[in-house]
């Protein structure tokens, strides 16, 4: 949405998170993990034990009252709002801060809207490391201030995220710095770190559920969650693999899009047709980076992808606050009402299923 006089567009990618209100012994694993006279393999320890104190392992809430809202049992949010950012990027932002210090950069680089930008910078100055971040050039991020006290660099260029991406590559590229972009080289290690998601699932409910739900944007985080459960099954750990529901905003994501008109490679949209606004900005782009990895995701499992308005998705972000008692981004409703709305057309029979939503705090 524009804002005519400023001419710029006001960015929700804004969940609010607790970064970091450490205790003691965080403190002193910050000091090693940052200390640039320290051993590599002593920053390296220090900064893996951080990962596993803050990030992930992330609460799986049974929803009863919206279960009695839709009537449909053993609704089960997995709330990603418990990071240090308050979202599921800290995942990827961590392992990949992680593989930069691990390889000796000093600088990682990446395009962001926000909580993107927040995540890598946190974790890369509990690293000792540097961020150059390229954030379009009309965009506001409410959370710039967040990314600027972690000491990264903001460049404007671009306009727009993707332009933002190719740019910040290219830079990367040719100032030899950690490319923290999707799409790139660390594709694998990005869908490793989300893959997470699945073995906290499996870990809490002993199987995997009948169905999860994800909100999708560029299509990683999905990707990654399928993939796990891919993994757990193979191994034995599960009975099945669960149907993967993909959520986003009506008409303005390439992977529900693609979906709807049933092609099997996620399709480019129309760049001057995608407006963005207060509620759906997380999940809209003309180019799903990762959207037909996502595609394959949601028709191999059996699941299907679905759209939400802004209105919907405010109501149950407002729903989930007052009566499940968690503060989450209207987006990251998204994939619960896919599923909602298919149960509402298809009623789903008794089981147990998993929505993945974001925090704001």
């Amino acid at each position: 949405m524009e804002d005519d006089k400023n001419n710029i567009n006001p960015m929700t990618d804004d969940a609010q998170g607790n970064l970091l209100q450490v205790s003691g012994e965080i403190s002193e694993l910050i000091s090693a993990s940052s200390n640039h006279d320290m051993d590599l393999e002593q920053r390296l320890d220090a900064f893996e034990d951080i990962i596993a104190s803050e990030v992930g392992d992330t609460v799986l809430l049974r929803a009863r009252n919206i279960e009695r809202e839709v009537g449909l049992r053993q609704i089960y949010l997995k709330f990603e709002g418990g990071n240090p950012s308050g979202t599921q990027k800290d995942r990827i932002a961590f392992a990949q801060v992680q593989d930069a210090l691990r390889r000796r950069y000093d600088t990682l680089c990446f395009a962001t809207c926000g909580n993107y930008g927040v995540a890598v910078a946190f974790a890369a100055s509990l690293a000792g490391l540097n961020t150059c971040i390229f954030v379009p050039k009309t965009y506001h991020i409410p959370r710039e201030a967040e990314i600027l006290k972690w000491g990264a660099t903001i460049i404007r260029d671009g306009a727009d995220y993707e332009e933002a991406i190719k740019i910040s590559s290219s830079y990367a590229l040719e100032k030899e710095l950690y490319d923290a972009n999707p799409g790139g080289i660390n594709t694998n290690l990005q869908l490793k770190a989300y893959s997470e998601i699945a073995s906290e699932i499996y870990d809490e409910l002993r199987d995997a559920p009948a169905i999860v739900a994800v909100p999708v944007s560029n299509g990683t985080t999905i990707t990654g969650i399928y993939r796990g459960f891919q993994q757990l099954y193979r191994r034995g750990k599960t009975s099945r693999i669960p149907k993967i529901i993909a959520g986003s905003s009506s008409y303005k994501n390439p992977i529900t899009a693609s979906f709807k008109k049933g092609l099997k490679s996620c399709e480019d949209l129309e760049p001057s047709r995608i407006k963005e606004s207060l509620v759906n900005e997380p999940l809209i782009n003309w180019h799903s980076i990762d959207g037909t990895m996502a595609l394959d995701a949601v028709y191999r499992s059996g699941g299907w992808a679905g759209d939400g308005s802004d209105r919907k998705m405010s109501y149950y972000a407002n729903f989930i606050k007052m009566n499940e008692g968690l503060s989450v981004l209207p987006a990251s409703t998204a994939g619960l009402i896919a599923l909602i709305k298919y149960h509402n057309k298809f009623p789903l029979s008794g089981d147990r299923f998993v929505a993945v939503i974001t925090g704001r705090r």
